[in-house]
């Protein structure tokens, strides 16, 4: 059985047991619900609203990480308005630790 959850405006497919890297959630150690948009089980999907009313994916988070630094630069030529700047996003080490059909 799997499912595709969104979160942080990107969706994943998953599975039980997997771990994956999305965006913040909260503090390491603790869980957290996903909101499922798909639920395959077998021959079986479930995609309406109706059908997805029940259904759940719990998770825990495993840990907190950064992503990769970049670097931006923007300028406007014959006025020498320069502007620097870094931005590093936090991402969370979460577990799939089950899916409900409800």
């Amino acid at each position: 059985m799997y499912a595709i959850v969104a979160t942080g405006g990107k969706q994943y497919r998953v599975q039980e047991g997997q771990t994956l890297n999305v965006e913040r959630l909260g503090e390491a150690g603790s869980d957290v619900e996903l909101r499922p948009v798909m639920v395959v089980d077998g021959d079986q999907v479930l995609a309406t609203p109706s059908e997805l009313a029940g259904a759940s994916v719990s998770a825990r988070i495993v840990e907190e990480i950064k992503g990769k630094k970049i670097d931006g630069f923007t300028y406007k030529s014959k006025t020498n308005q320069r502007r620097r700047f870094g931005h590093r996003q936090t991402y969370a080490t979460i577990e799939i630790t089950g899916i409900t059909r409800g």
